[in-house]
């Protein structure tokens, strides 16, 4: 029966090549092999099984809204489709030759599974509109996903800061030691610029969620389906305004690329940071067994692959948003087979921020933060700018107290000690405000008490921001 249909559809009784093809009546040579390989998207477009089954049920309903298909034909289309969802479901689906999409594959089994009714799904409706529903359809749920898994990572992020609150460390700039902080204001660093991500992605999702199908090849739909109830039935909040836009518009894809590599430009900063903390010079951290791997030569070697690896695949989201950004700039309107270009790019940008936020949660759940490593890196020197803050509350203009501050730094170089062992007369050499209480200037926790100002390191600032974000987290994830 289906090799008569395809005969059939060449019109002249010579057989038709690329009959079985959504687009074969139109050509009676067949496809360079080579070219049915560069050509098909079936490798990885079959992801999205799941959202074109249930693209092409809501379709049968408006077609059957609309007399286009008869209840019994409606049902029979969707029941099929629901067993064809089922063979997928069950690994059992079995592609063929000529399955060159997820469009193509459903349909041509459809058609095994219930005959000539099958036919009929397509009405009206183009692979354009169907692809873009099917894109839009797969990432509402993937950036939920991947959501969930960011705002499990920022929770890591504030529970160890509240429960870590009493670690000093050195704060850097330039990677020189610059001044005293809290381990737990080192921590919420990371997690407001990923809120920041949390706050992008949720209003990315907003412009994912909206409809296309109706939107046909790209001058909409002859038929008169009701894109409102397409839409509703589909779970959309709305529908594409412009079925040109709607067929073609991929710039929710390019926000998400654009997203996955900001967001990965956080994560890859927060690895370095621990790859450089727990080497051996500064021994700050130390990351679980389960995060980490050995030398095949040398066996005292604990590598931080996790974090190296969250910094190296930081490039590939790059490039998949630079690639595809260079890939939609010079295309003309509507739609283009470059844009089948989006789909690997997409996945492979979701795929990577998958695995990166779980084992960055696992390796940050894990990791032990020693105390006394980050307490023996703080030096005197450190509190330079403590000795120009005590000059100023002494009531000196700070530009001059900068200067003396920087003079006594010197007199120690000089005396080759450590500015908290430069004497009460060698600091009145420098100038005459110093007095007996400058004593309390070398004093690292009276050095982050001082930042009490809204997002300062003292206890009570930290805990602010402890409290900001506990605040927030409630409200994103109730749960």
């Amino acid at each position: 029966m289906e090799r008569k249909e395809m005969n059939a559809c060449c019109g002249d009784g010579e057989k038709c090549a690329e009959a079985g093809k959504l687009w074969g009546g139109r050509f009676t040579g067949t496809t360079d092999p080579v070219m049915e390989k560069f050509n098909a998207s079936i490798g990885f477009d079959r992801r999205m099984w799941k959202e074109d089954i249930l693209g092409s049920q809501a379709y049968v309903k408006a077609l059957e809204k609309v007399g286009l298909v008869t209840e019994d034909e409606k049902k029979a289309i969707s029941d099929g489709l629901s067993k064809v969802a089922d063979e997928w479901k069950n690994n059992i689906f079995e592609l063929k030759p000529g399955d060159e999409d997820i469009h193509t594959a459903n349909e041509r089994r459809l058609r095994e599974l219930i005959g000539q009714p099958a036919g009929k799904l397509h009405t009206g409706r183009s692979r354009n509109d169907q692809v873009a529903t099917d894109v839009r359809l797969w990432m509402k749920t993937g950036l939920t996903q991947l959501e969930n898994y960011l705002i499990e990572f920022i929770q890591v992020l504030v529970n160890r800061a509240k429960s870590e609150i009493d670690i000093l460390m050195p704060g850097y700039t330039h990677l020189q030691r610059a001044q005293p902080i809290r381990w737990s204001q080192w921590l919420l660093s990371y997690a407001f610029p990923l809120q920041r991500d949390v706050q992008r992605l949720k209003e990315l999702i907003t412009r994912v969620d909206v409809c296309p199908l109706g939107c046909g090849a790209l001058a909409g739909n002859p038929f008169n389906v009701n894109r409102e109830f397409l839409a509703k039935e589909l779970g959309f909040s709305g529908v594409a305004g412009n079925s040109l836009d709607g067929t073609s518009g991929r710039d929710f894809i390019v926000e998400f690329l654009f997203w996955s590599s900001m967001t990965m430009i956080h994560l890859s900063k927060w690895a370095e940071d621990l790859i450089i903390y727990s080497t051996k010079e500064f021994s700050f951290v130390q990351l679980s067994d389960a995060y980490s791997t050995g030398s095949s030569l040398m066996p005292q070697k604990k590598n931080a692959d996790s974090l190296e690896l969250i910094r190296g695949k930081s490039g590939r989201v790059f490039g998949n948003c630079a690639g595809f950004m260079m890939t939609m700039k010079g295309l003309p309107s509507t739609y283009n087979k470059d844009l089948q270009e989006d789909k690997e790019a997409m996945f492979d940008a979701f795929d990577t921020l998958e695995g990166v936020l779980q084992v960055a949660t696992g390796t940050l759940s894990t990791l032990e933060v020693s105390k006394k490593a980050t307490a023996s890196a703080l030096s005197p020197d450190m509190l330079a700018t403590d000795l120009a803050y005590y000059l100023v509350r002494k009531g000196v203009p700070f530009r001059e107290a900068h200067g003396l501050s920087g003079s006594a730094v010197h007199l120690a170089e000089t005396k080759k000690c450590s500015m908290k062992d430069l004497t009460l007369e060698d600091l009145k050499k420098v100038s005459p405000a110093f007095d007996n209480d400058v004593s309390s200037v070398w004093n690292y926790e009276n050095s982050v008490e001082q930042y009490t100002s809204v997002g300062g390191t003292s206890r009570q600032s930290v805990t602010q921001q402890v409290e900001k974000l506990t605040t927030w987290l409630k409200e994103v994830n109730p749960k």
